[in-house]
C-alpha cells in the first residue's frame, strides 16, 4: 500500500515526505509518536491567544537558496532578524560578544586599543571561538577573552551542558563565538525569519498531499520491526519499500549498546497581563539564575492581536529517557561518537533504511541544514 514509511513529522520527515510524494509520486505513510505534527518546531496558540513555540524558540535562517525557495512554497514569512542579549548581573549586553559589547565594558580609549588589535589579528567580520581567543599572545586580547569566558561563556555553558567549556567538543563551543564586528545580529544569513502563520501551519501545508497519510499517536516500534536477516517488517509483513527514520537511533534498536547521552530541557511558561516583559525576544542569563534564557514570543513572531505576553524559561538537565523527557542536544565527544557508530553499523545492515536528523544521526543541525539533507536523501530514492 505504501512505497515509503517516514518516522517523524518534523522538518526532516516532512521535507522528505513531500518531495517523495510530489516529485516521485510515492505513496508515503508518516508515523508520528506525538499527538501533533511538526516535531520540535511545533507551535500553537496558548490559552491567552499568544502563539508560542512549545519546545523552545525556533528561527529560520539560511543562505541556501533551494531550501528558502522550497519552504516559501508553503508559507509567507515574518522577517525577523534575531538579536540576543545577555543579562550580566542585571546589565543587558549583546551576544555573541561583539565590538559594541566591547565598548560597553571598557573606557573608550582602552576599547579602541583592544578593537584595533582584534581586527589586526583576526580581521573585521571574523567569528572567533572563545577558546581560541584565550590563546592569543597579546595580554589585552586575553583580558577581554577572560571577561567573555567568565561572564558570558563559563556559567552559561555549565548550565547548558553540565560541563566546563574545556570538557566540551570544539564544534559545540564554536557555536557562540566572539564577533569582530559592530553587527548585533545573532545570525548573518541572507534569509532570516519565522513562518508568518507559524511552523506548524507551514508543515501542515507541506504534508497536505494526496500521496501522504499521517498516523499520529503511533510509536513506530509498535508497527515496525527489524529482523536479523536485514529485513524490515511492517505490521508483521516484510516491507520492501524505503523507511526514513528521524528519531533516536539508540531507541530504534532497544538501547542494545547503551543509551546515547543527550541534554534535555524543562520549559516553564508564564503569562503576564502587560504588553511587554523584557523588551527582547531572547535574553540569556549567563551568570545568574538556574535557567539559561527567557524567550518572549511576541517579540519573535511579531504578533499584535493578543492581550498580554507569554514567556518561557529554559532549564537544562541530563536526559535519562524517563517518561516525558525529550532528547534535544547530542553530546559530541569521542566516546559518544564511538557508541553512535555501533548503532549506525547496525542500521547499515538494513539497505532500505535511511537515517536523517539530529537524533538519527546524533549531530547538531540547523533547520536549513536538515532540510537540505532531507532533500538530498529524498532525491536518491527511486
Amino acid at each position: 500500500m505504501y512505497d515509503i514509511i517516514v518516522v517523524g513529522s518534523g522538518i526532516a520527515g516532512a521535507v522528505a515526505a513531500r518531495y517523495l510524494a510530489e516529485e516521485k509520486d510515492k505513496k508515503v505513510l508518516i508515523l508520528e509518536k506525538r499527538n501533533h505534527i511538526a516535531g520540535n518546531c511545533y507551535d500553537k496558540y496558548d490559552e491567552s491567544g499568544v502563539l508560542i513555540h512549545v519546545y523552545g524558540p525556533h528561527i529560520f535562517h539560511t543562505n541556501i537558496e533551494e531550501v528558502y525557495n522550497y519552504f516559501s512554497r508553503f508559507t509567507d514569512w515574518y522577517p525577523f532578524r534575531h538579536k540576543v542579549v545577555a543579562n550580566i548581573n542585571g546589565r543587558m549586553m549583546p551576544v555573541p560578544f561583539n565590538l559594541n559589547t566591547l565598548h560597553m565594558i571598557y573606557p573608550e580609549e582602552e576599547a579602541k586599543d583592544i578593537e584595533a588589535r582584534l581586527v589586526e589579528d583576526y580581521g573585521m567580520g571574523a567569528r572567533v571561538p572563545i577558546m581560541e581567543l584565550r590563546k592569543n599572545a597579546d595580554k589585552r586580547v586575553r583580558k577581554i577573552a577572560d571577561y567573555v569566558y567568565e561572564n558570558i561563556f563559563l556559567h552559561y555553558t555549565m548550565k547548558q551542558w553540565g560541563k566546563k567549556p574545556e570538557e566540551i567538543s570544539e564544534a559545540v563551543t564554536a557555536r557562540v563565538p566572539i564577533l569582530i564586528s559592530n553587527d548585533d545580529g545573532y545570525f548573518n544569513d541572507k534569509y532570516q525569519g519565522v513562518p508568518a502563520d507559524g511552523f506548524t501551519k507551514m508543515i501542515e501545508h507541506m504534508l497536505d498531499h494526496e500521496n501522504i497519510d499521517i498516523d499520529l499517536n503511533t510509536d513506530c516500534k509498535d508497527v515496525l520491526s527489524f529482523a536479523d536477516d536485514g529485513k524490515i517488517l511492517y505490521e508483521g509483513s516484510p516491507f520492501n519499500g524505503k523507511v526514513i527514520y528521524t528519531g533516536p537511533i539508540d531507541e530504534l534498536f532497544d538501547l542494545k549498546f547503551g543509551r546515547l547521552p543527550y541534554r534535555s530541557l524543562n520549559f516553564k511558561f508564564e503569562h503576564y497581563d502587560k504588553d511587554d516583559f523584557q523588551g527582547h525576544s531572547v535574553v540569556n542569563y549567563t551568570v545568574s539564575e538556574e535557567f539559561t534564557r527567557i524567550t518572549e514570543f511576541k517579540h519573535l513572531t511579531g504578533q499584535e492581536d493578543a492581550e498580554g505576553t507569554t514567556i518561557v524559561k529554559e532549564y537544562p538537565f541530563e536526559y535519562k529517557g524517563r517518561e516525558g523527557e525529550i532528547p534535544y542536544y547530542s553530546i559530541a565527544n569521542d566516546e559518544n561518537n564511538a557508541l553512535y557508530e555501533k548503532y549506525k553499523e547496525t542500521a547499515d545492515a538494513y539497505k532500505n533504511l535511511y537515517l536523517i536528523g539530529r537524533l538519527a544521526e546524533y549531530k547538531y543541525y540547523n533547520i536549513d541544514a536538515i532540510a537540505e539533507r532531507a532533500l538530498s536523501i529524498a532525491k536518491t530514492i527511486d
